[in-house]
């Protein structure tokens, strides 16, 4: 210790963690994934909700921008950084940048936008766009090498979201479900879907409800959907129906404190049935009652509603 300088007292410390909680309070969102599946979209919804949003910055510059954003006070305090494999400065070692964050007290929250091989394909194609690691090769080859280049990313991501099915609203609308308001406990998205269009990519639970009768075979319930009473009376009604959903629910609710104590702020339950319109659509809806009632902040979706 040198002349004039003074040990760290109480005062100090207090102020050491009183900057640490508020580190821990700012609203930090980090946003990446694959090209084309819809990253610039969340960029422009989190700006609509009141995020202040820096695109395109290099990985390395993360740290340094969570601290301006941090000193700066006011809006700085709900700051979104994306990350674009395009950046010279890009690194693959987002978990590590992440851990960096987190050590030095800041909890973000990261998201990963994902498509399938065959949207992303089309999507390049209807804008006359090379993908930017396709080089000499063909654009599969560039979705190729982006995945492995960002399996780290996915790995370290808080929550998924899969825009193979979505347009541009339906993922704004998805980013504002979440984003709205700061999150600072888990919350839960039951999303409705049919099997025949296969499993979201973003789901972290399956309930597969094709063991109840099917509303489809019932000719005055067709044409419905299981958000009418009609369907929904008519699928709760089936034997097991309701003891399962509420022992589900009570599952869920077992495992909450578990996903905290782990960092996860998303859970998305993914409720199936053939077609995505009665039997899940029911259950997802009834399954989100009884979660909220538990006290679980839960939104609900319907991916596959409206396609027959």
């Amino acid at each position: 210790m040198t002349i004039g300088e003074r040990s760290p007292g109480a005062d100090d410390l207090g102020d050491v963690d009183g900057i640490a909680a508020a580190r821990a309070e700012m609203d930090l969102v980090v946003v990446t994934g694959l090209s084309g599946a819809g990253r610039s979209t969340v960029a422009r919804a989190l700006e609509n909700v009141g995020y202040y949003v820096v695109d395109n910055l290099p990985q390395t510059l993360m740290v340094t921008m969570a601290e301006l954003a941090f000193a700066s006070g006011g809006a700085g305090r709900r700051t979104a950084m994306t990350l674009d494999v395009r950046s010279r400065a890009f690194s693959t070692d987002l978990l590590g940048a992440v851990a960096d964050l987190r050590t030095r007290g800041f909890h973000p929250r990261v998201v990963f936008v994902d498509a399938s091989d065959d949207v992303l394909i089309r999507r390049f194609e209807s804008v006359r766009r090379a993908h930017p690691l396709q080089g000499e090769g063909r654009l599969a080859d560039g979705i190729a090498a982006e995945r492995v280049l960002l399996a780290n990313a996915r790995e370290v991501a808080d929550v998924i979201i899969d825009t193979s099915l979505l347009n541009g609203n339906q993922l704004r609308g998805r980013i504002e479900e979440l984003f709205v308001t700061p999150e600072r406990t888990l919350h839960v998205t039951t999303l409705s879907f049919g099997f025949k269009y296969g499993l979201p990519a973003d789901a972290d639970l399956v309930v597969d409800m094709r063991w109840l009768p099917n509303p489809h075979w019932v000719p005055e319930l067709r044409p419905f959907s299981g958000k009418d009473q009609a369907v929904s009376d008519y699928v709760m009604a089936q034997p097991g129906a309701v003891e399962f959903l509420d022992q589900y629910a009570a599952v869920v609710a077992m495992a909450t404190d578990g996903y905290k104590r782990e960092g996860k702020r998303y859970l998305t339950i993914a409720v199936g049935c053939t077609g995505g319109k009665h039997r899940s659509v029911a259950s997802a809806l009834a399954l989100a009652a009884r979660l909220e009632a538990r006290g679980i902040p839960t939104t609900v979706s319907h991916r596959d509603l409206g396609r027959e």
